[in-house]
C-alpha cells in the first residue's frame, strides 16, 4: 500500500505543473471536471450522429403534432410547427457549441498576438494599444456583439466574427498583463543579448512562458460564448431559422411558454448543462495551473 502512495508521489512530482499530463492528471482525480469532460464529448458525439440516430429530421413539419407534449414518439414534445424538439436540439448542439468554440479561437488568437506586441514593445505603442482597447472596452460584450451582428447581418459565421471580435481586447488585456511580468526574465536578457530576433523572442521565449492563464480563459470562454451566442440568437441576430439553435428556439418558444412550457425548457436545459460542464472544466484547469495550490 506503502509502495503504491509512493509510486504516485513520485509520478505527480516528475510532471511538471501546467503541463498537459498535469492537467490531465488534475482533471481525472476531480469528479466534477471529469464530468464535465464526459459531458462535452457526449454532446459532441451526438451532435454529429444525430443525422443517424434521429428518426425525425430538425426540417420535418407535421402540423398534426404541433404543440403536442413529451411522449414515446417524441420525448421533448414538438414545437409550433410540429418539429421533433428532440431532433432539433441535438442537430442544434453543433451550431451552438461550435460557434463558442470558433469564435473563442479567434478572440484569443487575436488578443493574444495584439497582447504580445503591446507588453513586449510597451512605450507609445503599449499606451496606443491600451487606449484603443480602453474604447472597445467600453462597450459591454453583448452589446458589442450585438452592433457587430446588426451590421454584418445574422447568419452562422457571422456570430462567429462578432462574438469573436468582441472578446479580442479582454484577452488583449491578459496577455499584456502576462508579458510584463516576463519581459525582464533573465532568460529574455539573455536571448536578446545572442541578437534573437524579436519575433523569435516574442514566439519562442515569452509566449510560451504567459501564455499558461490565457488556457484557463479559453476553457471558460467557450462556455460563456456559446451562452453569447445563445443570446444573440434569441434576440434575432444569430444563426437564423430553419436553422435549429438553441438560443432560436427558446425565442421561438417565448410566445407559447405558459401553455408549453417544454419548447422552452429543454433548449434552456442544455445550455445550462453545456456552460456548467465548461466551466467545470476551466475551474479545474485553473487549480492545476496554479502553482500555490497543491494536493
Amino acid at each position: 500500500m506503502s509502495d503504491k502512495k509512493e509510486k504516485k508521489t513520485v509520478d505527480l512530482r516528475s510532471m511538471k505543473p501546467g503541463s498537459f499530463r498535469y492537467i490531465a492528471y488534475k482533471v481525472k482525480r476531480n469528479p466534477l471536471a471529469l464530468t464535465g469532460v464526459i459531458v462535452i464529448i457526449i454532446l459532441f458525439i451526438l451532435s454529429f450522429i444525430s443525422p443517424y440516430i434521429c428518426k425525425y429530421g430538425y426540417a420535418d413539419i407535421n402540423m398534426k403534432a404541433k404543440f403536442m407534449t413529451p411522449c414515446a414518439d417524441h420525448p421533448f414534445g414538438c414545437d409550433e410547427l410540429g418539429r421533433d424538439t428532440l431532433s432539433r436540439i441535438l442537430y442544434g448542439a453543433k451550431y451552438t457549441m461550435s460557434i463558442g468554440i470558433f469564435s473563442t479561437a479567434i478572440s484569443q488568437s487575436l488578443g493574444i498576438i495584439i497582447g504580445s506586441i503591446a507588453g513586449y514593445f510597451g512605450g507609445k505603442v503599449d499606451n496606443l494599444i491600451m487606449r484603443i482597447l480602453d474604447v472597445v472596452q467600453a462597450f459591454p460584450g453583448i452589446l458589442l456583439a450585438i452592433t457587430i451582428s446588426a451590421i454584418l447581418g445574422a447568419g452562422y459565421s457571422k456570430v462567429i466574427i462578432a462574438m469573436g471580435i468582441s472578446g479580442i481586447a479582454g484577452a488583449a488585456r491578459m496577455m499584456r498583463a502576462n508579458i510584463l511580468s516576463v519581459r525582464n526574465s533573465e532568460y529574455i536578457e539573455a536571448a536578446k543579448s545572442m541578437d534573437c530576433s524579436t519575433f523569435r523572442i516574442i514566439t519562442k521565449h515569452i509566449i510560451p512562458n504567459a501564455i499558461s492563464p490565457m488556457i484557463v480563459s479559453i476553457a471558460m470562454g467557450i462556455g460563456s460564448s456559446g451562452l453569447a451566442a445563445s443570446a444573440l440568437s434569441f434576440l434575432g441576430f444569430g444563426v437564423q431559422p430553419p436553422t435549429p439553435e438553441w438560443g432560436g428556439m427558446l425565442s421561438s418558444a417565448r410566445a407559447y411558454i405558459r401553455d408549453y412550457p417544454h419548447l422552452a425548457i429543454f433548449p434552456g436545459i442544455f445550455i445550462m448543462i453545456t456552460v456548467l460542464a465548461y466551466n467545470l472544466l476551466g475551474d479545474c484547469i485553473r487549480d492545476a495551473m496554479d502553482p500555490k495550490l497543491k494536493d
